[in-house]
């Protein structure tokens, strides 16, 4: 017998959001150190690391803006160039809209703040299954939280630690990228989204020698585009 509680209740939705993301965090806790590490050697200061982490909360982003104020490049393109880097929250959001409408600025601000690919794999799979749950999101104040404390967390430790072990960018690299194709895969369960996947990826491989990482975006945008236009053509399919 199952005993699990059901999402019937904030408390059981909040614990499922916990439950959820524990194998996320561990994927995640490299990625965080790293950053950690880098920030002071890429000139960032042990508070300015913290507040990237704090603030700013996206991997791909600290990362990318430490190593533009390494290269002392100007104000402006460290914005444009996170900015580019974070457009793919702006088609997270619309996913999430529809399930989140009716919620109040109070539960919105944060929630948009705390969004992570992690906790947008898992909780747009779980409002999809839980539609009509009036405490779904509750599973993603849960997750997000986790992944919030997770991130600062790793990041202090890697403040504290993370210069002494060798090859930690190495390895923070290879769990990241286990843990997205962990994350990505099982949702690849209609021709549609087989397609945008495979799309993506072959993009993201071709296109690697593009500047500041705009392959991420590009092959982003490739593999949205093929994924919209095979819908459009699954009813000509039947």
């Amino acid at each position: 017998m199952d005993y699990r509680p059901t999402p019937d209740t904030p408390r059981a939705a909040f614990l499922a959001g916990l439950r959820d993301t524990i194998p996320l965090l561990v994927g995640a806790a490299p990625f965080g150190i790293v950053f950690g590490a880098l920030g002071v050697s890429n000139g960032l200061s042990a508070g300015a690391t913290m507040g990237f982490s704090l603030f700013v909360f996206g991997g791909a982003s600290q990362a990318i803006a430490s190593g533009l104020v390494k290269a002392g490049a100007d104000m402006t393109i460290i914005i444009l160039a996170t900015l580019m880097v974070n457009l793919r929250h702006a088609l997270y959001s619309a996913t999430l809209a529809p399930y989140v409408k009716g919620l109040g600025q109070k539960w919105l601000l944060p929630l948009g703040f705390w969004l992570t690919d992690e906790t947008f794999v898992i909780t747009v799979k779980y409002y999809q299954e839980h539609a009509d749950s009036p405490h779904k999101h509750w599973y993603q104040l849960a997750s997000s939280l986790a992944m919030y404390i997770n991130w600062n967390a790793c990041t202090l430790l890697g403040l504290l630690i993370g210069t002494a072990i060798p090859d930690m960018r190495q390895w923070g690299a290879v769990a990241m990228t286990v843990t997205f194709i962990g994350m990505v895969v099982p949702l690849l369960q209609t021709r549609p989204m087989v397609l945008a996947g495979i799309a993506a990826a072959l993009s993201a491989v071709l296109l690697q020698g593009l500047p500041n990482l705009l392959w991420l975006m590009v092959a982003s945008l490739i593999g949205v585009a093929v994924g919209v236009l095979a819908e459009k053509a699954r009813p000509l399919d039947r």
